[in-house]
């Protein structure tokens, strides 16, 4: 952590604490946000004419583990259309769609993000997860165990046994040094095992007496009683198919009636690739208002967009049913895996097209998703990185978001007829930075329960970004493209109060963290749950318990938070 460091007269946007655009000044000491700071020792950074945010703080990308490195395996062709060479204090790197490790924290930095969230892990392979997550510099981390499809977790679901489920889940987030509870295509990934799928929420899962929307309120019961901070982490049911957006509302309603009032139950993902309309690719149409009118009227759920970017990118899930099917639709190369008992996995290559109807449809959904939910507290800026593009082209999704003018060049040159079928025309909601703020800082930090972060307020995260331009000689709309180049290149980014970026260049590398939880669960009951899985594990797993274990000693920064309650 560095000293002492002040920056001055900067335009704050900090929605945490009201502060919309205020020209004020922010003190710093030893990597925390101060009331005061005073000395000849401090350093000033003069922010006139700058915009001043909290770090981002990315919910939802996918940048450390098995399948992403299955990704840049796959693609050598990525890596030579994007590259970053040594230079002194810091590592090269490769890749467009999915960097390598060294290159992902450092072009996060650049933007001036500091935190980023790895959403799906396979439990087996949270080691390889770990260890690149230790490799990725600057940023923060943390990442969520694949636990919707798990035999454990069924098992004891299917026997209505939810304090040995939620026994399961608080040993397993310590055990791998979780965060959170990632539920994919649940029955889906079991159904693949044996070639099949899911249709919806009640149809019954090969070798057990359970359904989806078993798995979805058992684990948001148990998301409950532990007190996690952040809600079930869904990927539903459908993904990418015409009509899904039944789906998509039904899985959100399917909880509805376990939220009290406080905090959301149910966050969706990527809900773009969940939100289609029509029975055919033929027929496909946005289902975004139906969507946002459902989020509009139910405080008890949260969404992410997965914003497409018309580019190439690298799809990749563990929803295996629905990445052998794209690689049927693209006959692209591909690759595909089951997690012994726990997940699967798959990737395949892709790239978005402005010509191309259902692309343009899928471009146009996410848009008229973000801009028809009312609050922006419950609906954040993702591209599900790397599936609908990369996380680098977040300036071009935040310029669609504040500009009119930029959503109509985009327009211009997509496919006529989607268009046509949907309603992104007519929409004239243009965001500020306020909202900005909010759907990339205040509200992503809110919704993973980390107080410490998206915020500027004293003794939070010394965690900033400063960007060159001035929000009252500009018209946000008008000038889209400032504000996009400006957002690409940090004036300044400074983490845990070092300064780690000076004008888009990485001046300094340092480590971020892991965030992980630490559940509360009585002695004697975790003692009877890790005697059961001890047991399952000589019977059935290839690898030794002691083995599937992470300790904390393997973190190179590790951040553990503690969590009031639990069973």
């Amino acid at each position: 952590m560095s000293g002492k460091l002040l920056i001055k007269n900067g335009f704050v946007f900090d929605p945490v604490n009201g502060v919309d655009g205020e020209i004020m000044d922010v003190a710093v000491e030893n990597g925390r946000i101060v009331e005061d700071v005073r000395g000849t020792d401090v350093r000033v950074i003069d922010a006139t004419g700058m915009v001043v945010m909290p770090g981002g703080v990315d919910v939802h990308s996918h940048i450390a583990g098995s399948k992403v490195n299955s990704g840049r395996a796959l693609r050598p062709e990525d890596h030579y259309r994007d590259y970053e060479i040594r230079r002194p204090g810091l590592r090269s790197g490769v890749g467009y769609t999915v960097p390598s490790t060294f290159v992902t924290g450092y072009r996060y930095a650049r933007m001036g993000y500091t935190t980023v969230i790895e959403p799906a892990t396979p439990m087996l392979k949270q080691r390889h997860t770990i260890e690149e997550l230790n490799d990725i510099p600057i940023i923060d981390k943390a990442s969520f165990p694949l636990m919707g499809d798990c035999w454990f977790v069924m098992e004891y679901l299917e026997k209505n046994m939810l304090k040995e489920c939620a026994a399961y889940a608080a040993w397993l987030l310590k055990a791998l040094k979780g965060y959170a509870l990632k539920i994919v295509n649940p029955g889906g990934l079991e159904s693949w095992g044996w070639g099949r799928n899911v249709r919806g929420l009640d149809d019954n899962i090969p070798g057990f007496n359970l359904t989806p929307r078993e798995i979805l309120r058992g684990l948001c019961k148990v998301n409950q009683m532990l007190n996690i901070p952040h809600p079930i982490h869904v990927h539903a049911n459908r993904l990418g198919q015409p009509g899904n957006y039944q789906t998509l509302i039904e899985t959100m309603d399917c909880v509805r009636d376990l939220y009290n009032g406080t905090k959301p139950v149910i966050y969706l993902t990527h809900c773009q690739f969940n939100s289609y309309l029509g029975e055919s690719w033929i027929e496909l149409s946005s289902g975004a208002p139906e969507v946002a009118d459902y989020v509009n009227k139910h405080p008890h759920v949260v969404i992410d967009i997965g914003q497409v970017i018309f580019s190439s990118a690298t799809t990749m899930t563990a929803d295996g049913p629905f990445q052998f099917q794209l690689h049927l639709l693209t006959d692209y190369k591909w690759v595909n895996a089951d997690v012994e008992c726990e997940t699967s996995a798959g990737v395949v290559p892709f790239k978005y097209k402005k010509r191309s109807y259902v692309h343009a449809i899928q471009w146009i959904t996410g848009l008229e998703l973000a801009l028809l939910i009312k609050d922006p507290w419950r609906v954040f800026l993702t591209t599900d990185h790397p599936n609908a593009g990369p996380f680098t082209e977040y300036p071009r999704v935040v310029g669609w978001l504040i500009s009119r003018k930029a959503r109509e060049a985009t327009m211009k040159k997509v496919n006529a007829r989607a268009l046509k079928r949907t309603m992104l025309d007519s929409i004239d909601r243009e965001y500020n930075l306020y909202e900005i703020a909010i759907v990339t800082r205040a509200g992503t930090a809110g919704i993973l329960g980390l107080k410490s972060k998206g915020h500027l307020g004293v003794g939070a995260d010394a965690d900033m970004a400063i960007y060159d331009f001035n929000p009252r000689n500009i018209d946000l709309s008008r000038d889209y493209k400032l504000v996009r180049r400006a957002l690409r290149r940090a004036a300044y980014t400074i983490k845990t109060g070092d300064i780690v970026c000076v004008n888009g260049e990485i001046v300094k590398s340092t480590e971020g963290a892991i965030l992980w939880v630490n559940p509360s669960v009585s002695q004697d009951l975790e003692n009877a749950v890790v005697s059961d899985i001890r047991r399952r594990f000589r019977d059935n797993y290839t690898v030794e318990f002691e083995n599937y274990l992470i300790d904390e000693s393997l973190l190179i920064n590790s951040r553990p938070l503690k969590i009031k309650g639990g069973v």
